[in-house]
């Protein structure tokens, strides 16, 4: 049997086995979207998309809580967390300053919702995108890994039951993120690593 690299190599990529392998679907009705609420930090942001925030700020502050739109006045559309990275803000430690709620108490993004809304064009950060995976970046590549946390255990439990990849369920943001060649290709690797899995060639 042929083993693969435990990183696999895509376009300028290189990815965990997990993101082919393991699989993922959000419950928000179990988990309520807590991966926006739970955790040390805001969501990553690329240098660019710290002045997208900036720009789009006045278009999306009719969507916040008067909670986050404090906090972001107070601090800014972005901040400078203790890796010396550019993340979203957050509102007394806890929650990402862009977070509503739905009146089901479900986590929503503020950015999101002006973007359905059609005020803007940006949904939201890529690193909400494309989460569960996270994605570190080098010179020659970005490194995809998917992130484990006990949170999102009902996601994963879902995607079980509906045989659903990680790649697949993020389909969407990996095609902002690396065009649809990468989710081509991803396909068949998917097929390969299922195969070797089975114990077929």
């Amino acid at each position: 049997m042929y083993l693969w690299p435990i990183m696999i190599s895509i376009g300028k990529t290189l990815s965990s086995r997990a993101v082919f392998e393991d699989a993922f679907c959000c419950d928000l009705s179990r988990c309520k979207g807590a991966c926006c609420i739970e955790g040390d930090a805001g969501a990553p942001l690329s240098k660019e998309e710290v002045q997208v925030l900036k720009d789009i700020y006045p278009s999306v502050k009719p969507y916040l809580r008067p909670e986050g739109i404090a906090a972001i006045e107070e601090q800014g559309t972005s901040v400078i967390d203790s890796d010396g990275e550019d993340v979203t803000p957050l509102i007394q430690g806890k929650e990402c300053a862009f977070v509503t709620f739905s009146d089901k108490g479900v986590a929503q993004c503020g950015i999101e919702q002006a973007h359905t809304a059609g005020d803007i064009d940006f949904i939201k950060p890529l690193s909400c995108h494309l989460y569960p995976i996270r994605v570190s970046q080098f010179s020659q590549y970005d490194a995809l890994n998917v992130h484990q946390w006990d949170l999102c255990a009902p996601a994963c439990e879902l995607g079980k039951s509906l045989k659903l990849p990680v790649f697949r369920f993020l389909k969407n943001p990996l095609v902002r993120a690396y065009g649809q060649d990468w989710i081509d290709e991803a396909e068949l690797v998917h097929e390969a690593l299922s195969r070797e899995n089975d114990g077929t060639k």
